[in-house]
């Protein structure tokens, strides 16, 4: 009987957020077709995001070792891509790290 509620709790809890995932993404949508200046500034951010990704890609490498083969990237394009995502990820904690110092700063000055 615990295994019939274990399978059937986790498969409501899949069902839930991919219903979460789905309106998280359509109802912004929604809502932005009647104000469509909103879409402008989410493609801006998308883009800059996919800027950052693109340099990310370019300057990671894309070696495959006994260790990434285990792990299941078994190809280099895998290999480079999960390079560029982690690469965007360090990119992004940096941005994030001088913008906080940057303001912190400012609101001193002034």
């Amino acid at each position: 009987m615990e295994g019939f509620i274990a399978n059937y709790g986790l498969y409501l809890a899949y069902i839930l957020t991919i219903v979460g995932v789905v309106l998280a993404i359509v109802m912004p949508l929604i809502k932005s077709l009647d104000e469509p200046k909103q879409l402008v500034g989410t493609a801006i951010g998308v883009g800059i995001l996919l800027v950052i990704y693109g340099i990310g890609y370019l300057i990671s490498g894309s070696e495959v070792t006994a260790r990434y083969i285990e792990s299941g990237v078994e190809t280099e394009g895998l290999s480079k891509m999960i390079g560029g995502m982690l690469t965007m990820v360090y990119l992004m904690l940096g941005i994030a790290v001088i913008g906080i110092v940057y303001t912190e700063l400012n609101k001193a000055i002034k």
